[in-house]
């Protein structure tokens, strides 16, 4: 059961962001058409962790004409872990491959009309960039790099040395909670190899939704309450049954009076 709630006068509004367009060749994993529907903001594989040239093509074709913003999601080189292992990948290389798969991105994203919105790293490299100054600056040199005449939003966990390190180089900070992860009372995720570590029950992943939104908090892991202020909510495509997970989520934000648009 869902706690009622009452949302404050002036609730800011929120962007809804899911990954989309991991697959690869004849593999598929995200409802990327059904999540089109619901949200706002597309963390499109770039095809280091996931995704190829036709699967990049045909979600930026989508998310153009749904009027969904297109989102780089940056990864370490790693297909066969599916980006969640980390590695440590010297700081120029990492810059030039965070370049590249921006880069490649664009280029079906000015084809589909639109273009890369912003940049969001994925899997063990957004959690990496949480404590790790080197691979963070890395990040956003590889952001500079690809667009040196654009401030592009990068998203990352609040309080980040990712963010801390883009709003330093010019560009726009983009805090994002997740609705369907686990939080140490520390405010970062728990890790994937640990128990509980995703959210399984869809009725909390709403509620924690809306709880993210209208009041900045969550409950973490030991049962404490903490802070998580963010301009965007995460939901993972590869989740079994994502997109009706994310239905219900955008449905009990609206029906909370919480505007649900894009932050760029």
């Amino acid at each position: 059961m869902i706690t009622p709630l009452i949302t404050p006068r002036g609730t800011p509004p929120i962007d809804l962001n899911a990954d989309l367009g991991e697959g690869f060749g004849r593999w598929t994993l995200t409802d990327d058409e059904a999540l089109l529907s619901v949200v706002t903001s597309a963390n499109v594989a770039c095809g280091f962790h996931a995704g190829d040239p036709s699967i990049m093509r045909r979600v930026c074709e989508l998310a153009a004409s749904r009027g969904v913003r297109i989102g780089a999601q940056v990864s370490y080189r790693d297909l066969a872990g599916f980006g969640r292992r980390s590695m440590d990948v010297p700081a120029g290389e990492l810059a030039d491959e965070v370049a590249y798969q921006i880069g490649a991105l664009e280029v079906f994203a000015r084809a589909a009309g639109s273009r890369v919105s912003y940049v969001k790293p994925h899997g063990a490299l957004y959690n990496r960039t949480v404590y790790d100054a080197d691979q963070a600056a890395a990040v956003v040199a590889g952001v500079r790099l690809a667009a040196p005449a654009e401030a592009l939003p990068v998203l990352g966990l609040p309080g980040s040395l990712l963010l801390n390190a883009a709003e330093e180089a010019g560009l726009t900070p983009v805090p994002e909670a997740f609705a369907d992860r686990a939080y140490t009372p520390a405010g970062t995720l728990v890790p994937r190899g640990e128990t509980g570590a995703v959210v399984a029950d869809p009725d909390a992943v709403v509620e924690r939704a809306v709880r993210m939104a209208a009041e900045g908090a969550v409950t973490a892991a030991d049962g404490s309450r903490i802070a998580v202020a963010a301009r965007s909510l995460c939901l993972h495509g590869d989740t079994p049954g994502a997109a009706g997970l994310a239905r219900r989520v955008r449905q009990a934000l609206d029906a909370a009076g919480i505007r649900v648009e894009a932050f760029a």
